[in-house]
């Protein structure tokens, strides 16, 4: 049975832990997919690039209210796409062939294919082209799996031609019509992406508003402007999908009763899984938590003596700057196992890059109110700043929550233009404790340019 210093599963982020630092010790990485993980591959990277295009897209169709009329002649898709993938996959094929040929690799073995637990710091690896499995044992494992799209139990789904965020961002042809199942952030954007360059889409929604996580307001000036550009369905489920030729067919239960509509094309974006029940991690002793995520402590290590994790398996954000850091801080310990760092999760900021952007950074209104926190409110639109002027944004706003008296920030929340750009001075005067009178006064601003959104709102708490 081969025996290693380190295993290494998945390849997004924790393949950034293989340092030169590990050159003395013997490594093998398992990867199921893509080499490069999510976010290179399928999540951050590839939809942020589309979502450009789709700004620049949708540009047409607002500027006239500047006194500039502009049409859009024509959206090559295939060019779009080729361009982006053309981009990534050489990335994802490097970054495979340096750690399988590149000699300062020599002391890693790659393994593509399923790693599953067997038993403590034990997995067999059942390989994608069919081979034999193999075992391994390791010293050190770090289980940086991630998780995948989760696809609902609907009558007739699994007999359907749909797709996920894994797969639609590759369509050979833009539909005319897309609808789209879920109201996260993954459905936000891809349903930009989409109609900006011009397919009709529908959204369909279980709750009663898009990005319900959000601070209340932000979601319901979301939920507002999303349905004057999309058909949007709240408070519906669907009951049952079929398929004939081209054409899906759904039959829906929602306000207005038993509805049925058909598409094109089916996009399900209701959420993601992390990928412990591909692992079986029970088998190799790794504690989960009710939502299925290996249980970690503050230094990232699992309830198995020698298992770390970090990213979508075992983090409740799953954001790529979160497994960043998470990967950071286990590499750190890997290397210095008697001086052990903590990750830092007190304030993780998110954003949305749909239309228009969200952005945000730790508690809601509600959720500070529930504490029972005595708190000082400040609202900011983007019209009421000269910059916002200038874009004629009249929807826009940011929104921040401090701790009254103490001048403590402990929420802010942006929905309009580059709003996450906008919120990272205010991501860095939460990290730092800042006070956010020291914030608002203690620096220059430039004017007239859009961070006059965030200090006209600094100067509104008390």
């Amino acid at each position: 049975m081969p025996h290693v210093d380190l295993l290494l599963i998945g390849t997004g982020s924790g393949n950034s832990i293989l340092s030169e630092d590990f050159s003395d010790r013997s490594v093998a990485l398992v990867e199921r997919g893509t080499f490069g993980g999510t976010c290179l591959n399928v999540g951050c990277i590839p939809t942020k690039m589309f979502v450009h295009t789709a700004d620049v897209a949708a540009t047409p169709g607002v500027s006239s209210r500047l006194g500039v009329d502009e049409t859009l002649d024509q959206v090559r898709w295939l060019d779009i796409r080729d361009r982006i993938f053309g981009r990534i996959d050489p990335i994802a094929s490097g970054g495979r062939e340096y750690r399988t040929v590149h000699q300062d690799n020599s002391h890693v073995q790659v393994h593509e294919g399923t790693a599953t637990f067997t038993g403590e710091r034990r997995v067999q690896v059942t390989p994608n082209d069919g081979g034999p499995p193999v075992e391994l044992t390791a010293d050190q494992i770090v289980v940086a799996a991630g998780g995948r799209p989760f696809v609902p139990a609907i009558d007739g789904l699994e007999d359907v031609d749909f797709h996920t965020s894994d797969t639609v961002m590759r369509l050979d042809r833009l539909p005319e019509h897309m609808t789209i199942l879920g109201g996260g952030f993954i459905a936000a954007e891809l349903a930009h992406v989409f109609s900006s360059l011009g397919v009709a889409v529908t959204v369909i929604n279980r709750s009663g508003a898009l990005l319900r996580q959000e601070d209340d307001e932000v979601s319901a000036r979301f939920t507002e402007l999303a349905a004057q550009r999309w058909d949007v369905r709240l408070d519906t489920r669907v009951r049952s999908v079929s398929q004939q030729g081209g054409t899906i067919r759904l039959e829906l239960d929602g306000p207005e009763g038993s509805t049925t509509l058909e598409t094109g094309e089916l996009l399900v974006a209701v959420g993601r899984v992390p990928n412990t029940d591909l692992l079986d991690a029970p088998a190799g002793g790794l504690g989960m938590n009710p939502a299925g995520l290996l249980v970690v402590d503050e230094y990232q290590r699992t309830t198995v003596e020698g298992v770390w994790a970090l990213g979508d398996i075992c983090s409740p954000w799953e954001l790529k700057h979160v497994a960043n850091h998470e990967a950071r801080v286990v590499q750190h310990n890997l290397l210095h196992p008697d001086h052990l760092r903590a990750s830092d999760h007190r304030y993780v900021p998110h954003a949305v890059f749909s239309s228009p952007q969200i952005a945000a950074v730790g508690l809601t209104e509600k959720q500070a109110r529930a504490q029972g926190t005595e708190i000082s409110v400040a609202q900011q639109a983007y019209a009421d700043i000269a910059y916002g002027w200038a874009m004629e944004d009249t929807t826009g706003f940011a929104k921040l929550i401090a701790e009254k008296g103490t001048g403590r920030l402990i929420g802010a929340h942006i929905i309009g233009p580059q709003a996450s750009t906008l919120i990272q001075p205010l991501i860095q005067a939460m990290s730092f404790e800042q006070d956010v009178r020291e914030v608002a006064r203690g620096q220059y601003w430039i004017h007239p340019a859009m961070p006059e959104l965030v200090e006209n709102a600094l100067l509104q708490l008390e």
